[in-house]
């Protein structure tokens, strides 16, 4: 193929758009000549997970991270036994992943996914009386050695299983999170009694998108229905940018996009097709940050942290990882394969050679 083809295999993963809102509507005029639809380009099989191995695990380490609310890590974190999805840092991991038979209406050829809902959010045996949320992690960083540059065109889709109204837990607001972590650059004031100027210093944020529920039982809500906010606009406010009615709970498809220029592109759609122009919903510089690299795509399950209430029953399937310009990537993990089958011989075979007789 010669780069010309390259080039046009590129842009076919590419969604040309003029004045669209986030509704889908002639409204606005987006900085970018391009937004890359989420699923396009080379599938990272490295990356993400699709739940099919009959003995999937989750090590949870106990007690659970929560650096952001009283600085503990507690390390080691927890870990699935592949490898591929861990806990976070910041908030611990959530307290139920359990791989389950496919709920009816998922992925062609799927037979399991992974139901996702949390207890005990929040610090460790504390009880706020408020809505926290854990983290699931799907590594990219952790599992290639290296973050991804948005020049590549990175992007992440998995399919959620919103369940019928009446298991959501009964409260109004958001209970799950579908995000990605970003890294860009910012100028920081030196300090000092005598600085002057400013330095580079990398800035880490967590943009994405968050199911919101909406209760009937709460005041002024009629019926019971969802809503999808995403997080978040050059202020890093949330904002709504689609209604789910009930009629519609079950599978749904969420895409976020990066693109070359540092914007961060949002779609979803009802069911588990590909991800199309029809389904774009915004595209927004998070924060007022440009993105330069792709560091993690992660999960957040909310509950009230009261010690009883446990988060809805989401069900996630076959959260993945594409890349555009995927060259770079997949050399890297073919890489990382033959070292990771190499030290595998050498493990087996010391365990062969300390079982012989002598």
């Amino acid at each position: 193929m010669n780069c010309f083809s390259v080039r046009l295999v590129a842009l076919a993963g590419l969604l040309s758009v003029g004045f669209l809102d986030s509704f889908g509507s002639a409204a606005e005029a987006f900085p970018s000549a391009f937004v890359p639809v989420p699923g396009r380009g080379q599938k990272i099989d490295y990356l993400g997970d699709i739940f099919e191995d009959e003995d999937w695990t989750f090590f949870h380490a106990h007690p659970k991270s929560s650096r952001e609310e009283d600085g503990m890590a507690r390390g080691p974190l927890g870990r699935s036994a592949n490898g591929r999805l861990q806990e976070g840092p910041e908030r611990g991991q959530p307290d139920m992943l359990e791989v389950i038979r496919t709920p009816a209406g998922g992925l062609p050829g799927s037979r399991h996914a992974l139901l996702v809902r949390t207890l005990h959010s929040g610090v460790p045996g504390t009880y706020s009386l408020a809505v926290q949320q854990d983290d699931l992690i799907c590594g990219i960083t952790t599992r290639l050695g290296t973050q991804i540059p948005v020049r590549e065109i990175p992007s992440c889709v998995v399919r959620v299983w919103l369940p019928p109204a009446a298991e959501w837990e009964n409260r109004s607001g958001p209970h799950f999170g579908i995000r990605v972590g970003l890294r860009t650059t910012t100028m920081e004031p030196n300090r000092g009694l005598f600085a002057v100027g400013s330095s580079p210093v990398v800035e880490p944020y967590w943009p994405g998108m968050w199911i919101h529920f909406r209760s009937e039982t709460s005041k002024g809500v009629e019926a019971d229905s969802a809503l999808i906010k995403v997080r978040g606009d050059r202020r890093g406010i949330d904002f709504r940018v689609k209604d789910i009615p009930a009629e519609q709970f079950g599978w749904w498809t969420f895409g976020i996009s990066l693109s070359a220029d540092g914007q961060v592109h949002y779609f979803a759609s009802p069911g588990v097709d590909d991800l199309t122009p029809a389904d774009y919903l915004t595209s927004q510089y998070p924060y007022g940050f440009q993105a330069e690299r792709l560091n993690s795509f992660f999960f957040n399950a909310c509950n009230l942290n009261d010690g009883h209430s446990w988060s809805t029953p989401f069900v996630l399937d076959d959260p993945a990882v594409y890349i555009v310009d995927s060259a770079r990537v997949e050399n890297l993990v073919e890489r990382r394969e033959a070292y990771e089958s190499r030290r595998q011989q050498k493990r087996s075979a010391r365990q062969g050679a300390s079982g012989s007789v002598r």
